[in-house]
Order: C-alpha cells, then sequence, then structure tokens
C-alpha cells in the first residue's frame, strides 16, 4: 500500500484539516513548507474569496497544497470551477455529494478525497472515480458524524479499494500507528495544528486548548441534524440546555450566529464557537509545525519499532 505522502508528493503522510476561517491560504502554505499537505478552507467563502486565498498559498509555497470545499456553501458551483482555474492540485470535499464536479476536476487533474462519515457514503461515492477518502471518526473537532475513528477506517477500508485517510482523535505516533494499522495510508489533523505558533487563531483560542482536559469537548447540534464538536464554554452549555428545551432552530442559530468568528478573531473564549477534537486533552505546548511533524512522526517510528520488537 502506497503512503499517502507518495499518493500526494509530500514529505509526511499528513493532511492539514480544512478549518473554516482558520486555513487560510498563508497557513495552508506554512503547512505545505513544514513538510504536511496544508489546505485552504473553502467554508465561508465566495468565488472572489477563494481565489484570493488560493493565491496567497501560490505565493507562499512552492509545494502542493488543497483546498477543502463544504459542499453546502451557497456558492459550491463557483468554488468549484475556481479550483480548476487556479489549478489546484487536491481537493478534500465534505457535507454533501461531490459526484457532479468529480469529472472536472478529474479531467484537470486533481487529485479528489471526500470526508465521509460512513462506509456506505464511501462505496457509492467511489464509482465517480475519486482518489481516495479522508474517513473521519466522531472524535474530531467541528462537524461530526457518529462512528468513532476506531470502528469507521477499517469499515471504509473494506469497502472501497481506493486509499484511505484516518481522521479524528489523531494527536501522536500511537494512534498514528493505530490508523495505519486500521487500513489508513496517512492521517488529517486538525486539533494539534491550532496550538501552532502559525496558526491564525486569537491567542485565547490556543490558550483554550492548552488547558482542555480530556472531557472537555461536547457535540452541539444534534437535533438539527448539525453536529459540531467544541470545547465547553457558557455558550456550548446554554446551546445544550435551549436542545433539550426542544427550542427551534431559529432560537439556536442566534446564539450560534459569528461564534466561530468571535473565537477565531476576537478570542472571545465564553460566547465563541471553539471548535476542537477530544484529543485537546493532549495537547500542551505551542510548537512550530515542522516540529509538530517532525515529533509526530518520530512518536510513529518509536511505536512502529517496538511492536515489531
Amino acid at each position: 500500500m502506497k503512503t499517502l505522502n507518495e499518493i500526494l508528493n509530500i514529505e509526511f503522510p499528513v493532511i492539514q484539516g480544512g478549518m473554516a476561517n482558520i486555513a487560510t491560504g498563508a497557513f495552508a502554505a506554512a503547512v505545505s513548507n513544514a513538510g504536511a499537505l496544508g489546505l485552504v478552507a473553502g467554508g465561508g467563502l465566495d468565488a472572489d474569496g477563494l481565489r484570493a486565498q488560493i493565491r496567497d498559498a501560490k505565493a507562499a509555497t512552492d509545494r502542493p497544497f488543497g483546498v477543502n470545499l463544504m459542499l453546502m456553501n451557497p456558492h459550491i458551483d463557483e468554488l468549484a470551477k475556481v479550483v480548476v482555474e487556479e489549478q489546484v492540485p487536491v481537493v478534500t470535499t465534505g457535507a454533501g455529494n461531490p459526484g457532479k464536479y468529480v469529472p472536472a476536476w478529474k479531467e484537470a487533474g486533481i487529485k479528489v478525497f471526500p470526508v465521509v462519515a460512513a462506509p456506505i457514503l464511501a462505496k457509492r461515492l467511489e464509482r465517480y472515480g475519486v482518489d481516495g477518502f479522508i474517513a473521519e471518526g466522531t472524535e474530531s473537532g467541528g462537524h461530526v458524524g457518529e462512528l468513532t475513528t476506531m470502528a469507521l477506517v477499517p469499515q471504509v477500508a473494506d469497502a472501497v479499494s481506493v486509499p484511505v485517510i484516518a481522521a479524528g482523535g489523531i494527536a501522536d505516533g500511537r494512534q498514528m500507528m493505530a490508523a495505519r494499522a486500521l487500513g489508513a495510508c496517512g492521517v488529517q489533523v486538525g486539533t494539534i495544528l491550532l496550538a501552532s505558533r502559525e496558526c491564525p487563531i486569537h491567542d485565547n483560542y490556543k490558550q483554550a486548548i492548552l488547558k482542555a482536559g480530556a472531557n472537555d469537548t461536547v457535540v452541539t447540534g444534534r437535533s438539527g441534524g448539525a453536529p459540531v464538536r467544541v470545547l465547553k464554554n457558557k455558550m456550548a452549555r446554554e446551546y445544550l440546555r435551549m436542545e433539550k428545551q426542544d427550542l427551534p432552530l431559529e432560537e439556536l442559530e442566534k446564539l450560534t450566529l459569528g461564534s466561530l468568528r468571535r473565537a477565531v478573531f476576537d478570542g472571545d473564549v465564553d460566547t465563541g464557537s471553539l471548535m476542537a477534537g477530544q484529543v485537546a486533552g493532549m495537547v500542551h505546548e505551542i510548537r512550530p509545525l515542522r516540529q509538530i511533524f517532525e515529533e509526530l512522526m518520530a512518536d510513529y517510528t518509536r511505536v512502529r519499532k517496538e511492536l515489531m520488537a
């Protein structure tokens, strides 16, 4: 089985998660320059905004990078064209079926990796000719499914004949080694990168990640069919209280309107949406991206040797 770094022509078998409002062109380029695959997040952007971020990435790196597209974005048709026009090498997709866009992307030579939370979806999407899948377990931050990474990855690997990348709950070499054992050719990480020196989020957000313990995340939005994992704070607790009261979705949306931007840009740790995965409890220091990836790989190599001894 080819490893992810061989498939994507990168140094480490690691993709950066497509974190909306966080994964700018500059951050994606910094990740790629550090040896992994950086992603520009298309969530919340229109065509002009995405094009600008892609060009920022191009100006800052000569290494491969990609774009993550949320298919529920109202501008998705235009965004799908932008990645072709800008000759982006890799596209990952979430929140929907990318089938109608895949032929044009493949014709442009783009590698396509949909994010999936269930093996049945991967099986359905394989016929479109995608290059692989990112199987993301519910441990991850942001929008989540129900299956854990441990249960999801092997079932997706068994269901399809293309490469599978594991995401959700990966912060050190032990988890990376487990992902390989489950059938993944590489990993996607997000939460550990929030605590990188280069990550553009407010320092208050970073400090909240460092202070988080193993049980400090919670999933909001299940009642509306859009579950999101965040750090527990005043906003998240109020949201859960309102969900229990079965209040209308409009009332819940008022509470979360602009909450991610408040967290990322203003450092509002009380009413901001501090998206983070369950591995936040394993993140204890702010490090440069290169150090994060080098230590992840060194730890993986150590664990692998110990298991083979």
